[in-house]
């Protein structure tokens, strides 16, 4: 028997329709590329999304065509996230940070239609001439007044384009299933791979997002994702924004401590999101500043594991509540968030920061476990450490057009195989203890790296470091602690080696310290530990 429920689709497109009708008074303010601030209403927002779907079908946009866009957060950018996927084409998010060879493989496999990009970005594409292919126009995200010198083909300008379209845009009734958007994975070997997002799931997920135990997102927030919405849709942030009715605060390029102190301080932000590195740089300018920002209430972080230093600045120095999440493309990306459960408030400061520094516990629809080298489940009692496998409504079900890899990413009971390699404890918390390809074995023990590099980074001396393993002839890895000293610091290896002492057994002690003026990173901001390992591939560890 069946339920007699009303069979509404969970579309994109019910997501900003409730924002118009409910929600329409409420502001979207961003700091352009062209320099001034930008603001409007949802109400506003949606009659120029309007405009931009009217613009696609004239360009001959259709039913399942993919539509780029190499862009900073702002509000021509969100107004793409709806109109694409509001008309049933697909709005694919490019990494303008990537190669340019990685660039024009996602292009190119994409079969990407159309691309939009910000002015910053241009030169970008100008790089790319005559290497990407079937990309039949070019819309640069500006006015007329802006529009840049270009040897790119096909170019158009955006403004011109919304300006001789009609506000009402037939939209289509479109099956929930229906592709929404896509993502590639910037991972550090072999090429990127493409995961295509549905309506449903990215519906479900943000329902997942708003709840109080995950991102607590409603209709009382002003938030700003410092994550950029070309990575993983910002999180999912502007599409939970638009469900609850939040104020979005999007900062354009302006991501230095400076810009984004402003700009929360004017528009009294109470929620934002964003990697550890983004946080470093904040903080130390609110430091050196002498600066506070008494309307924020919460930071979401992830990314990369945050130094436990981080927890106790935002916390301590500036009231802040830190919540550490995970996710990855592949899961939408948010799957774990580590709000604190109620038998949890008594505990003293020490014993909250414990859990904080894990990357939390499940939400609602996911699911996941460890696994050993043999495939088989491990105990979830906070020591036994695997490989994590997570399944659920938002996680990806196969790779788009690359069965190669599809068939390598899922175990026999179709979990998706993350290559983290985690913990879980009996309340469910899950701790990343490293990528399965940078864990260290010695002597046929296992050594977190990120451990060893979290605890590097609470010395005052130290910006920034990084832990890989060296061949260690009796050993078989030891590990190297490489280290980028803060600006006018020179510290010591062996005051380094010391913060060790007593927090870790004696045998995950790095062998020695190098220093470096910079360490390598991915287009997402990630340590390259690759190009470490080849770096280091010759360094001898000493006697």
């Amino acid at each position: 028997m069946l339920g007699k429920m009303m069979d509404s689709q969970l579309t994109i497109n019910s997501l900003i329709d409730f924002a118009v009708k409910f929600h329409g008074t409420t502001e979207i303010v961003s700091r352009s590329v062209e320099g001034p601030i930008h603001r409007y209403t949802y109400a506003d927002c949606y009659r120029r999304i309007g405009r931009l779907a009217g613009a696609l079908a004239a360009l001959g946009v259709g039913d399942g065509d993919r539509v780029a866009t190499l862009a900073w957060n702002g509000y021509r950018h969100f107004e793409l996230y709806f109109a694409v996927s509001g008309m049933g084409a697909v709005c694919h998010t490019i990494n303008p940070r990537l190669f340019g060879e990685q660039i024009a493989f996602i292009v190119n496999h994409a079969k990407d239609k159309l691309v939009f990009v910000d002015l910053t970005f241009v030169p970008v594409l100008e790089a790319l001439a005559g290497r990407i292919d079937g990309v039949e126009n070019i819309i640069v995200m500006t006015d007329e007044e802006h529009m840049p010198e270009t040897s790119l083909s096909g170019v158009l300008c955006y403004e011109n384009l919304l300006a001789v379209e009609a506000e009402d845009f037939g939209w289509p009734e479109l099956d929930e299933n229906t592709a929404s958007s896509l993502c590639y994975s910037s991972g550090t070997t072999g090429n990127p791979k493409g995961v295509l997002y549905s309506h449903r799931s990215t519906v479900l997920h943000s329902f997942a997002i708003c709840g109080a135990d995950a991102m607590a997102i409603s209709a009382r927030d002003s938030i700003l994702p410092v994550v950029p919405m070309f990575h993983v849709n910002a999180w999912g942030i502007p599409y939970a924004c638009a469900m609850a009715g939040s104020k979005l605060v999007l900062p354009g390029a302006g991501m230095d401590g400076a810009s984004l102190h402003e700009l929360m301080e004017a528009e009294g932000v109470t929620l934002t999101a964003g990697v550890p590195t983004i946080w470093l740089g904040l903080l130390q300018y609110m430091k050196e500043s002498g600066l506070q920002l008494p309307e924020l209430e919460r930071t979401i972080v992830g990314g990369a594991a945050p130094p436990p230093s981080m927890i106790e600045s935002f916390e301590n120095d500036f009231g802040v509540d830190f919540l550490h999440g995970w996710g990855m493309t592949e899961t939408s990306p948010v799957c774990t968030v580590g709000a604190l459960k109620g038998n949890m408030r008594g505990l003293d400061t020490a014993a909250k920061q414990a859990i904080k520094v894990k990357q939390g516990k499940p939400l609602y629809g996911v699911d996941m476990k460890i696994v050993g080298d043999d495939g088989l489940p491990l105990p979830h009692d906070g020591e036994a450490f695997g490989e994590l496998c997570v399944k659920g409504p938002w996680v990806n079900g196969e790779y788009f057009e690359d069965a190669e890899a599809t068939g390598a990413a899922f175990d026999a009971d179709g979990f998706f195989r993350t290559g983290d390699v985690s913990t879980i404890d009996s309340d469910g918390y899950m701790q990343i203890v490293d990528r399965s390809k940078d864990v260290i074995k010695s002597g046929g023990e296992w050594i977190s790296s990120i451990e060893l590099e979290n605890l590097a980074v609470g010395h005052a001396d130290v910006a920034e470091a990084a832990v890989i393993g060296i061949v260690h002839q009796k050993w078989g890895e030891r590990p190297l602690l490489i280290c980028v000293p803060r600006e006018g610091a020179e510290p010591a290896a062996a005051d380094i080696l010391a913060l060790f002492d007593g927090k870790v057994a004696k045998m995950c002690i790095p062998d020695a310290v190098e220093f470096v003026g910079e360490l390598p990173h991915t287009a997402t901001g990630k340590i390259l530990k690759t190009k470490l390992r080849e770096d280091f591939k010759d360094y001898s560890l000493p006697a």
